[in-house]
């Protein structure tokens, strides 16, 4: 099968480019290179078409489409805190982006399926654990730009026909990850092996996804849905504090620093607009026969260990 992935050259694209790979498709890549790098597909590169270009652009993206079967669009910004100093990114990269991915896909005539990259905090502070079919109430910019997404390609497929599944992921980490606790905490001690500063009261709790349950996740809903429009969670059946995940990645480094809560908000959490309490119900994609091969905290460790050795910090301490 011909099939497209936006975002391509980023954390959760590129590996989810290398699986596709692996199973036989053919694999055409687009990204602008804003987060993404070259080196995360230095694995298949000589496998794949590569197109660096911003998926803003519908020429762009009505060349690419014109012979794909699938697009999955993963381009997005992953930031969530950027959202509460500089919305507008959120709008352009993540609501705008996906209007020109659903309407290159209509006039390609040829895309059938659209695979969506969303998000756990289109449900904002919810009861957990939290199923597919809660209210979406985003409480940072972020979330409700995937909101605003999802709802743009629900309208594109009951208007035209194109099937769209939506994954909402929940802090899917991994090899390749820039940004998020794990990378956040290595980071820290990698400049001050002594001292952990931890944003909010540590007392924060959510469920870690190892990368690569999270792709075998993703194909899995991605070829079982039949529906016109499907919605999956895609994340752990447990979860974790902030506190438990600093004394894991300093543990992880042979470090013993002194954590220090610090910051955040009044309620303890990191910033305005993080959810402090996530955990999915993932009742509907286990159904499918999927489980989680990694518990939240081991999903930490072994991401921990990876982006640790990537940035050469094992032979630092």
């Amino acid at each position: 099968m011909r099939v497209a992935v936006t975002g391509g050259a980023g954390f959760i694209g590129s590996h989810l480019v290398e699986k596709l790979v692996e199973l036989g498709n053919s694999v055409v890549v687009i990204d602008n290179m804003s987060s993404g790098s070259l080196s995360n597909l230095e694995r298949v590169r000589e496998k794949i078409d590569l197109k660096i270009a911003d998926v803003k652009d519908l020429r762009t993206c009505l060349d690419v489409f014109k012979d794909v079967e699938v697009v999955y669009h993963f381009a997005a910004n992953p930031e969530v805190r950027v959202s509460v100093t500089n919305p507008k990114i959120h709008f352009d990269e993540n609501v705008y982006a996906t209007f020109v991915v659903a309407e290159a896909s209509r006039l390609s005539n040829n895309v059938r399926t659209i695979v969506f990259a969303s998000s756990s905090t289109v449900y904002g502070d919810a009861t957990v654990p939290t199923p597919e079919d809660s209210s979406l109430r985003p409480i940072s910019v972020y979330g409700a730009s995937k909101a605003a997404a999802e709802l743009i390609l629900h309208s594109y497929s009951h208007l035209y026909g194109i099937r769209v599944v939506v994954l909402r992921y929940a802090n899917i980490i991994g090899p390749r990850l820039k940004h998020g606790v794990v990378y956040d905490f290595l980071m820290k001690l990698s400049k001050n092996p002594d001292v952990l500063e931890v944003l909010g009261d540590g007392r924060q709790r959510k469920s870690y996804l190892y990368i690569d349950d999270a792709i075998e996740a993703t194909i899995l809903a991605a070829e079982a849905s039949k529906a016109p429009f499907e919605v999956y969670n895609v994340g752990n059946s447990d979860w974790v504090e902030v506190s438990e995940i600093a004394k894991i990645v300093s543990k992880v480094l042979g470090l013993k620093p002194r954590i220090v809560f610090t910051g955040g908000t009044k309620d303890g959490r990191g910033w305005p607009g993080d959810v402090k309490f996530m955990l999915l119900s993932i009742d509907k994609i286990t159904s499918l026969g999927w489980r989680p091969k990694h518990s939240s905290a081991e999903a930490v460790e072994l991401a921990a260990r990876s982006l640790a050795t990537e940035l050469g910090l094992l032979k630092t301490f």
